[in-house]
This record gives structure tokens, C-alpha cells and sequence, in this order.
């Protein structure tokens, strides 16, 4: 992307005082135990077996616990001590783990017949525990509510309004589901051109769908996957597609309070730059920016929170995205072990820091707030 003169030195400029950040940070990090000092929470693969992972400010890495499934994302309990790790494929196992011991405290399992789909999320309070399950057999979705001081059992669910629900989150007073449907790239998805995708708006008062969010013909091979919420409750999903027609489909949208969804826009190199595939979607800390990485087509792309496309930066399978506490800042990470610091002005994007050697990361990370 060309930028003016003006934007350009904005830019530079930034990049310029954030490199000094890591450098600041390792000397103070260092001081410590690095599983006390969590900056983001993320997943890895490690010594043949998979992990949650404890982010210091400096990006070392602390795997804590190890197991044989898959762990997906991590979600951070309110009390700022506790996190949850799901996994997907064959997602049968939760890990809840304490992340300043650096010790795994407990597991569940979903329900009978079920998997997790790999995501879920805390109440506002840390009291319920709320994730997507999927039916063995039929693919239906349901969303189980469960009480973390009773070893998470199950408290109440609801049905998710489609098949193979992949994300959820709250935004105000609703709960997004976000029904993959069909699920590119298995054996399910050979031959299959419509998805069955669908945001479902739901009331978690009483597990009613309020409305349900499809997109038009053209648009119906792609899967509705990941979700993120700026801090004003303004919503976007992400998407794959399970065709490679070399069509240039939009693969990030904006859900709207009564459920329709808006496009973001992109040129369409961009989109075919994706090369189908979104695995991870993030808000920066502001609000203002939203980015979304493909691991398959080998970049990470920015966009203002009106649709706006300001740009990409290349990470070879990059997945990971999580805010920093400053605005215009994401931390991105990688499945062969880069974790890098992302920045935009708004009129550019670059990267301040980035290191590499470290561990597979999964596909998200996040900010501990």
C-alpha cells in the first residue's frame, strides 16, 4: 500500500519507539518467574503433545501442563487467575489451569454424544462457564452453561440454531453464535459448495434466537468461524470458504444489531490472498481496528472498523491475533514459532518486533486483561 509522505513518517515513527519496547521489557521480565507475568494466554504444540501457554511482555513462551488433544482457544476468567483451554478435532477435553502457579487444576468433557468445537467463553462474573458443543452424529449445535464451582457441570443449554457451531462470545445483552456448518476441508466438505452457515443472535436469559444471520446465494460456501467484539460490543465474524474457485468472496463481516451481515471491503488480490481461509479475527485495544489472519495464504490483513482496508504484513503461517494495551497494536503468532508486534497509524500497517524460534502455536492468543 502506498502511503503519503506524511503518513509514512507517522508510521516510521512508531515503528521506530516500539522497537525499543522488547528490549525495555527483557531486563524486567527476566526478574521473574515468566509464568507469573502474563501478558497473553495462547495454545502449542509441544514435545508431541499440546498446551495452554503463558505470553510474558518480553514473548517468552511457558507451556503449562501437557495433553494429547488439540487445545484451540484460552479463555481468560474474570479473577484474572484462572484460564480455560478447549480443543477441537476431536475436542473432547476442557483444561482449566492457573496461570500465575503455572499448574493445570481440573478438566471437563462436554456432553454425552458431543465435542467441543475448541472455544468458549466466561460470564461477565466468572460464575458460568458458556461453549459451543457439536452432535456427533448429526452436527447440531447446542450451547451448555455450566457452573465452574461445581466441576462445570451442566446447568442449563440451548440449541445454537445451526450445525457445527465454531465460536461464541457476548456482546450487550446477546449471545453471538457463530454455525460454521459445514467444516472446510474435511471429509464432509468434499464436493459440498453451501456451508449451512449462520450467526444466530441469542437471548441468554432464556436460550431464545432472536434473529439468525445468513448470507445471500453468492455467498453461501462460506463457513462462518471466528468472532470478535471491540469494547463498545460492535461484532465481526470471519470466514472460510469451501470452494477454491478463485472467486474473490469476502471473508470478514460486520453482524449487525439485528443480525444482518455487512462486508468488509478489500481489493480483490487481497481476498484471493487469503486463499480461503480465516483462522483468527481480533479487535486491537481501541476498537478502531480489526486484523485477520491466514495461516494458508501467509499474511495477516487490517482493516478499519467502518470496512475499511488499510493493508497486510507477511507471517508464514500466522494465526495468532490479540490486542496489546495500546491502541493500533496486535500480537500475532505463528504455527512454526514467530510471535511478532503488529502496529498500524491508520493509514499503514508494519511490524515493530518479532521473534522467532519459539513454540507451534494454534490459532489465537490473548490479552489478559
Amino acid at each position: 500500500m502506498r502511503l503519503s509522505d506524511l503518513s509514512r513518517r507517522s508510521l516510521l515513527a512508531r515503528l521506530g519507539g516500539l522497537a525499543l519496547a522488547p528490549r525495555v521489557l527483557l531486563g524486567a521480565a527476566h526478574a521473574r518467574d515468566h509464568a507469573l507475568d502474563a501478558e497473553w494466554l495462547a495454545t502449542a504444540g509441544v514435545e508431541g503433545g499440546f498446551a495452554p501457554v503463558v505470553l510474558a511482555p518480553d514473548y517468552a513462551a511457558t507451556p503449562i501442563g501437557l495433553g494429547g488433544q488439540r487445545l484451540h482457544w484460552v479463555e481468560p476468567a474474570p479473577d484474572g487467575r484462572s484460564a480455560i483451554a478447549v480443543a477441537r478435532r476431536p475436542g473432547t477435553t476442557a483444561i482449566l489451569f492457573d496461570r500465575l502457579k503455572g499448574s493445570v487444576t481440573a478438566t471437563f468433557a462436554p456432553g454425552t454424544g458431543r465435542v467441543f468445537s475448541g472455544h468458549g467463553r466466561f460470564s461477565d462474573d466468572g460464575r458460568r462457564f458458556l461453549a459451543v458443543e457439536i452432535d456427533r452424529a448429526s452436527g447440531e449445535g447446542t450451547v451448555t452453561l455450566r457452573d465452574p464451582g461445581e466441576g462445570f457441570a451442566i446447568r442449563t443449554e440451548w440449541g445454537s440454531s445451526g450445525i457445527g457451531p465454531h465460536d461464541l462470545l457476548r456482546a450487550g445483552d446477546c449471545l453471538v453464535v457463530a454455525n460454521g456448518g459445514i467444516e472446510p476441508h474435511t471429509p464432509e466438505a468434499l464436493g459440498a459448495e453451501v456451508a449451512g452457515a449462520s450467526v444466530a443472535l441469542i437471548d441468554p436469559s432464556n436460550g431464545e434466537t432472536r434473529a439468525l444471520a445468513r448470507l445471500g446465494e453468492d455467498l453461501e460456501s462460506l463457513s462462518l468461524r471466528h468472532l470478535a467484539v471491540a469494547p463498545d460490543g460492535f461484532v465481526v465474524v470471519a470466514a472460510q470458504d469451501l470452494l477454491n474457485d478463485g472467486l474473490a468472496r469476502p471473508l470478514l463481516y460486520a453482524v449487525q444489531p439485528k443480525g444482518a451481515l455487512r462486508a468488509f471491503d478489500a481489493p480483490d488480490e487481497a481476498w484471493r490472498g487469503l486463499r480461503t481461509y480465516v483462522g483468527s479475527v481480533a479487535f486491537d485495544a481501541s476498537g478502531t481496528y480489526v486484523a485477520a489472519a491466514s495461516p494458508r495464504g501467509n499474511r495477516v490483513c487490517l482493516w478499519q472498523r467502518d470496512g475499511r482496508y488499510i493493508g497486510s504484513i507477511s507471517m508464514v503461517d500466522g494465526c495468532g491475533l490479540a490486542a496489546t494495551r495500546e491502541a493500533g497494536q496486535f500480537l500475532a503468532t505463528s504455527g512454526l514459532g514467530e510471535v511478532a508486534l503488529m502496529v498500524t497509524d491508520g493509514e499503514g500497517v508494519g511490524v515493530a518486533a518479532r521473534k522467532s524460534g519459539g513454540l507451534r502455536y494454534d490459532n489465537h492468543a490473548v490479552l489478559v486483561r
